[in-house]
């Protein structure tokens, strides 16, 4: 099986005593590529020094919605450089989080809106975080000339999917959809085209069944695409490989 996990969080410091090994589990599980995502507010080093390191390895960064309130230009600045970097494939994770509201929803608005007309001018990818607020993230993004991008860890209906994929992006599905309370997701996994559907790990959240309660790694992503081949009925070789193209073909692999 080749696999693309087109969302992970390896810099985080949790893989520090074992980062080298979990990359290593992953290329043995048949992990070909991973997107190593970064916050830009903070210290997104590490995901540009792990694609320097490794050649399968790309990177991201943006301000995430819980971090909307430390924008400054200084942040901006700082995407700007790393958009730059030739191992940066998509400006991320940007959007609204309105479950913690850890930063005031008006600068999340507010910042997510800056992030998109950003990633337009520079031409990248945008990979888009939204919890509890899908109807207002339609709103500013029908408000945009929208970049190219990607629903990350899609929890969301299959109606408002069918929004985002009217839109152009692409739909990425994490372990949540292996959870037995996941109905609305599997409606998801079904009904989204093939060529727009992309996985993930979102790690080390959300590991899939049959890992939960562990700390989710790239290997895990396995998982998730054989439940979506299987919601889909297709096979699941088949089914990794046609999202593994999509993720290449959306972050310019």
């Amino acid at each position: 099986m080749i696999l693309f996990d087109t969302h992970t969080h390896i810099n985080d410091a949790r893989f520090d005593e074992d980062r080298a090994s979990v990359i290593e589990n992953m290329l043995a599980a048949g992990v070909k590529l991973a997107m190593v995502v970064g916050e830009a507010s903070k210290d997104h080093d590490i995901a540009f020094e792990l694609a320097e390191a490794y050649p399968f390895l790309y990177a991201a960064t943006g301000v995430h919605p819980h971090e909307a309130s430390k924008w400054s230009k200084d942040v901006e600045e700082r995407i700007v450089q790393a958009m730059a970097h030739p191992k940066a494939r998509a400006l991320g994770e940007i959007g609204l989080d309105y479950h913690y509201d850890l930063s005031p929803r008006e600068e999340q608005r507010e910042v997510f809106a800056r992030q998109l007309a950003m990633a337009k001018s520079l031409d990248k990818p945008v990979i888009v975080h939204i919890r509890e607020a899908h109807g207002e993230a339609m709103d500013i993004m029908r408000a945009c000339d929208l970049p190219r991008g990607v629903l990350h860890c899609y929890t969301g209906s299959w109606e408002s999917a069918k929004v985002y994929l009217n839109m152009g992006f692409y739909i990425s599905l994490s372990g949540a959809v292996t959870f037995k309370n996941a109905p609305k997701l599997a409606e998801v996994a079904q009904n989204v085209p093939l060529d727009r559907l992309l996985v993930e790990t979102d790690c080390p959240y959300m590991a899939p069944v049959p890992m939960r309660g562990n700390r989710n790694e790239p290997a895990f992503v396995e998982f998730t695409a054989r439940k979506i081949a299987e919601l889909r009925g297709m096979d699941a070789e088949e089914f990794a490989f046609a999202a593994y193209e999509n993720g290449k073909r959306l972050f310019g692999i």
